[in-house]
């Protein structure tokens, strides 16, 4: 079972996924985040100036590769991703094929090759003051980051990009949640997921 789990900066989308998965075997999560397309060939001042809110700075083809080599039970070696210094890391995460697996991030849902291999799409709705709050506190305690970067960065690019390419895709899901994780949904989609493994 594919699962897709989008929705705005700080919706609560990587907390939806831990929720209903929690103690259920043989689950899987790529987080999207971890799929940022390398940029080692630019310098650190023009990795920082990238649009990473936009669906280009992501690495499709290898979210589709990973996908159906896991469809296949095959094992992928997920990237992973500094995000301070704005760059892949020569480290990587063995990912096993499970029985569920949750493809988490804003654009989830945008990619139409991943978004049509989804089982069940999922589009997680939170207030925008919370999300902007939610998103300073992990850019600057989590990665490191100053506030007033992180402000900027909110208004330039991750609000538009919101409002352009992430907020759409609320019409492709499937069920949308909305607060973040609340308990209904959470509940009823566990339901759902212990049916299939």
């Amino acid at each position: 079972m594919f699962i897709g789990i989008a929705g705005g900066t700080g919706a609560g989308k990587t907390t939806v996924a831990r929720r209903i998965t929690d103690g259920v075997e043989s689950v899987r999560v790529l987080p999207l985040d971890n799929y940022y397309r390398d940029r080692s060939s630019l310098s650190s001042e023009e990795r920082a100036r990238v649009n990473y809110d936009h669906p280009d700075a992501f690495d499709w083809p290898l979210v589709r590769e990973h996908l159906e080599a896991l469809e296949a039970g095959e094992a992928v070696e997920m990237p992973q991703y500094d995000f301070e210094r704005h760059l892949r890391t020569d480290e990587t995460v063995h990912v096993a094929p499970g029985e569920v697996v949750v493809v988490e991030g804003i654009l989830a849902l945008y990619d139409d090759a991943v978004r049509e291999r989804l089982d069940l799409r999922l589009y997680v709705e939170t207030d925008a003051d919370v999300r902007v709050l939610r998103r300073i506190e992990r850019d600057v305690e989590e990665r490191g980051r100053e506030l007033e970067g992180v402000i900027e960065q909110y208004l330039t690019t991750v609000k538009p990009m919101h409002e352009q390419f992430v907020r759409p895709t609320k019409r492709d899901a499937d069920l949308i949640i909305p607060e973040g994780a609340n308990e209904t949904a959470v509940a009823l989609l566990r339901e759902r997921i212990e049916a299939v493994v």
